[in-house]
């Protein structure tokens, strides 16, 4: 017998492994990029902590489907932000639904608790879950399984219900004495990793989907520099040498790159086909945040004098 789990690293999907595993059904993780983790090594944590606990990782990309089909137009809305959080655990079920038949699992495990969070695990939006991932009796939650109805592994004898548990709540207490007992340690902290709830990547988010159309590209941009709408035109200035790395690495065709000419400063990416007169206005943004009053800016090979501006007015334009 297999199943396939959704793993995110954290402590609630480890030990909902675990809890299988002890029944002797083997495991197969999948973790779904969606591009919006704010931890940069996220893909080698969650291959350090697949190989601690025994399981097979799959690591599958689904960043332009997301965006495409569930981002912009979430049947079930968002949350306090860009969150749009019960679609996306389904869009996450089905892919492991998916992945199923080409690996021979007969279920889907996840380390979801009824209760944890306000909007996604409530049982009504687990119920939702089920519902939109059309996997409705194949998805079992063995932290909380005794608080749901018998899924189809437990109906069938497959998984034993009376060692699955009954856990509900916010309170991580039974969590940790359960990490204690399996000797898990350096396990990612519950605080969300996504993105798409943090207030001000949302913000951004927002506006740049005014204005343009979203790519896996973009998404790395949106979560560094400063984000300028400067009358309708995106424009975006780097903070440090970090971010100057990944402005410059943008291979998307939505912005086209700013350099400072010999001379260190930031370096920036303009939205393509923006006025002249507006180029020059972020040749002048882009001098205010070095330690000069007027350089050459690089602007698609087409060199323009900043002047230094008050960056008090500058902010009035930042996202």
């Amino acid at each position: 017998m297999k199943a396939i789990s959704l793993f995110s690293g954290g402590l609630d999907s480890i030990l909902a492994v675990k809890i299988i595993q002890e029944q002797g059904i083997e495991i197969e993780g999948i973790y779904v990029n969606l591009g919006f983790e704010s931890n940069k090594e996220k893909i080698d944590y969650l291959k350090e902590m697949a190989e601690k606990i025994g399981i097979k990782l799959h690591i599958i990309d689904k960043q332009e489907e997301y965006i495409k089909k569930i981002l912009f137009n979430p049947v079930y809305g968002y949350g306090k932000n860009m969150n749009p959080c019960i679609d996306c655990h389904a869009f996450m079920i089905r892919s492991a639904k998916e992945l199923m038949p080409k690996i021979g699992a007969k279920f889907i495990i996840s380390g979801e608790v009824v209760g944890q969070r306000p909007m996604s695990q409530r049982i009504p939006a687990l119920n939702a879950v089920n519902k939109l991932s059309n996997a409705q009796g194949i998805v079992l939650r063995p932290l909380s399984a005794k608080l749901l109805p018998p899924t189809i592994p437990e109906i069938k004898g497959w998984v034993n219900r009376e060692k699955l548990l009954d856990i509900s709540g916010r309170d991580r207490k039974r969590q940790l004495e359960l990490a204690k007992k399996y000797g898990l340690e350096n396990f990612e902290s519950p605080a969300g990793g996504c993105l798409l709830t943090d207030i001000n990547f949302s913000k951004r988010l927002k506006d740049y989907s005014k204005h343009l159309e979203l790519t896996p590209n973009e998404i790395d941009i949106l979560k560094v520099g400063r984000h300028i709408n400067y009358e309708g035109y995106k424009i975006i200035i780097s903070r440090n040498q970090e971010e100057n790395q990944i402005l410059k690495s943008y291979k998307g065709d939505k912005f086209i790159k700013m350099f400072p000419k010999d001379f260190p400063g930031p370096v920036g990416l303009i939205q393509k086909n923006t006025p002249e007169n507006i180029k020059k206005t972020a040749a002048d943004f882009m001098i205010s945040y070095t330690k000069f009053d007027k350089g050459d800016i690089i602007i698609n090979d087409k060199i323009f004098l900043g002047q230094k501006k008050d960056k008090k007015e500058i902010k009035k334009y930042i996202i």
